[in-house]
């Protein structure tokens, strides 16, 4: 196999590796993928503009987040099912990631359980992302799992009140394995525990349980349940992202859930600025959706990003070798943002700002 060079080339080395069926769950977006693609192409309409003749012998990439030091501001977002991907799944990728000393997230929807990946690290730079489901005494027990376990931080999904039209899983619904169970949702539903319920795809298991009512004053109640920091994580409108500062929530994540959700919104680079502006600098602002070079995280941070979080990504270094994979994942990111630093002129994050950014020059041709 040729090396991997690129997360181009890991993922190309995933979908080899992976049936069909799971490559699509982890690939695909909703309807015609207009967003998902947008949000890596979206990076390409704009530049960076290089200072030169500037001290660049040594890179501090270090960030520091919730009063916590982290040695790279590219974190692992949370995705669900990943020991469809390999045999440790989350634990693996978690592993990976905090020996690194960055932050992993951990999906409600893991086939690895809150207190299993919490066990299977030796770092605690774990945070959960609580998606948000009809029963609220069942919202409040998984984030009272996660302040037991040791996770420094509650992301809150609040861009799912239905789940997004994903045509593959219209098309083949995909079950998970007999051997796998979704660790965190046992007791979740009416069928818990019967064979029908455990066979289920996971499509309907989730669909049939998010809170589609689920409004600002109940974000707030969620906040106030904890003191733990809390973050909203799929905001794309000004508005929404001046009503989290009000709310007295912690953080935002700029997200479209990957372009899983509604086909045709905002790519996350595109919709970063204007939150960043909206929020003032009151609370951080972390971004996610199509990063896959160290340019592209250098460019979210130019706009005022915290952090990146990376999601495919991982899944593709998971499938490929398991943690050694998602290890190797990191470090391709690692040093493509170090030399992209280095060559636009930055020693350090407190270096980079939107004058190393410009949009694209439109071509325009005369007839």
């Amino acid at each position: 196999m040729a090396k991997i060079s690129s997360i181009q080339d890991l993922q190309e080395a995933a979908k080899a590796k992976l049936s069909k069926g799971v490559y699509d769950y982890y690939s695909y977006g909703a309807m015609d993928m207009i967003t998902v693609a947008d949000n890596s192409n979206a990076y390409n309409r704009y530049q960076i503009r290089p200072r030169v003749l500037r001290d660049v012998s040594k890179i501090d990439t270090g960030v520091e987040v919730f009063g916590k030091k982290y040695a790279y501001p590219i974190f692992v977002a949370a995705t669900a099912l990943q020991k469809l991907a390999d045999v440790e799944g989350e634990v693996a990728s978690a592993r990976a990631t905090t020996k690194n000393n960055l932050v992993y997230s951990l999906s409600s929807i893991s086939t690895s359980s809150i207190e299993e990946v919490a066990d299977g690290v030796s770092t605690p730079n774990l945070w959960f992302q609580l998606s948000v489901f009809k029963d609220k005494h069942y919202n409040l027990s998984l984030i009272r799992r996660a302040e037991k376990a040791g996770y420094k931080a509650i992301l809150v999904t609040v861009d799912m009140p239905y789940s997004g039209r994903r045509l593959p899983e219209f098309r083949q619904p995909l079950t998970v394995p007999e051997h796998l169970t979704l660790k965190n949702l046992t007791s979740l539903g009416s069928k818990e525990g019967s064979s029908e319920y455990n066979k289920d795809s996971v499509y309907k298991r989730v669909v049939d349980n998010i809170n589609s009512a689920f409004t600002w004053e109940d974000l707030k109640w969620l906040k106030q349940q904890t003191k733990l920091p809390m973050l909203a994580k799929g905001i794309l409108n000004p508005r929404d992202a001046e009503l989290v500062v009000l709310n007295g929530l912690d953080g935002i994540i700029v997200s479209n859930h990957g372009g899983r959700q509604l086909d045709g919104v905002s790519s996350t680079i595109d919709a970063l600025p204007n939150i960043v502006d909206a929020v003032g600098g009151k609370i951080p602002v972390f971004v996610d959706g199509g990063i896959r070079r160290g340019t592209d995280v250098f460019k979210a941070l130019a706009f005022g990003a915290q952090a990146v979080f990376v999601g495919r990504p991982n899944l593709y270094g998971l499938a490929y070798g398991g943690q050694k994979g998602v290890e190797l994942m990191l470090n391709l990111l690692f040093k493509e943002f170090e030399l992209a630093m280095a060559l636009a002129g930055c020693s350090s994050l407190k270096d980079i700002n939107r004058s190393y950014i410009q949009q694209t020059p439109q071509l325009t041709c005369k007839l």
